[in-house]
């Protein structure tokens, strides 16, 4: 897995004694290649550094990897989509608080062809028709929360995917979306990484709408049990800082003049038994 490292969330300096925070005011973000690869962050960091100070860099990984970094003491914050990792992980005890930030959804996404069929079906009985079919399925495979949910689809359905039809590329969503539209195969994705990348792929969007394939955001706090070097003020500040309005209603636009519509939608303070409905 390549880990991106940005320095996100600060304009060019200018020269003069405020062009910048100081370096003790430096957080590090864990979070996923989608949050990075849709340019969500790109909105989202220069604001925070903005409104705070803070200056963030980010780790864009899976959310195995992410919440793995947090384990390690080795990141301040996560943004993660993958739920029952991150209710196993905070149980540990050496992450803070949890919260509801955003979702989108993801798309079971294929050729236009559609050899398996799968288009309209819903998520269990598409994955059992491209098992059947043993149609060329990409994989991320890298632990990730959308790794995590294909797993979870592939069970609900009774396939035991592997095989040559069966691939993982063990990267992020932006080049596994570019193997499965070379290979001519299927793939999850979440909605916003494929829209913003969809005008250089020869995929459509074959499954959507289904309860399981809703795709939720937290953010969590890390705490200096993981860690002495975790910067916990900064965890903090950062999390309170997107569930409350200000950047909540930048999630609520982000993509809205460029797709006709939002590609996250903001939750904080909603009911999440509730989100999908």
């Amino acid at each position: 897995m390549t880990v991106l490292l940005a320095g996100c969330g600060s304009t060019p300096s200018t020269g003069g004694p405020e062009a910048s925070p100081p370096a003790d005011r430096s957080l590090i973000l864990a979070t996923t290649t989608s949050t990075q690869d849709s340019g969500l962050l790109d909105e989202l960091l220069p604001a925070f550094t903005r409104d705070s100070g803070w200056q963030v860099k980010t780790l864009a990984v899976g959310s195995g990897q992410a919440i793995e970094l947090g384990r390690r003491g080795e990141a301040d914050v996560l943004l993660v989509h993958s739920p029952a990792a991150e209710e196993k992980f905070v149980a540990e005890g050496s992450a803070g608080p949890r919260r509801l930030v955003m979702h989108n959804d993801f798309v079971l996404l294929g050729p236009p062809a559609d050899p398996a069929r799968i288009r309209g079906a819903k998520s269990a009985e598409a994955m059992k028709r491209i098992g059947a079919a043993r149609a060329t399925f990409v994989s991320r495979g890298d632990e990730s929360g959308t790794h995590a949910r294909e797993q979870d689809l592939w069970s609900d359905a009774a396939v035991e995917p592997g095989g040559s039809w069966y691939q993982s590329t063990g990267q992020g969503m932006g080049e596994t979306l570019r193997v499965a539209s070379e290979k001519a195969a299927y793939t999850l994705s979440d909605r916003a990484t494929f829209l913003t990348q969809r005008g250089s792929l020869e995929l459509e969007v074959l499954g959507e709408g289904d309860p399981g394939l809703l795709n939720v955001y937290h953010v969590i706090e890390m705490t200096t049990k993981a860690g002495e070097r975790v910067r916990a003020d900064g965890a903090k500040a950062f999390a309170d800082w997107i569930v409350a309005p200000a950047a909540q209603r930048l999630i609520g636009e982000f993509g809205r003049a460029k797709y006709g519509r939002p590609l996250f939608t903001p939750d904080a303070g909603a009911d999440e038994a509730a989100l999908g409905q």
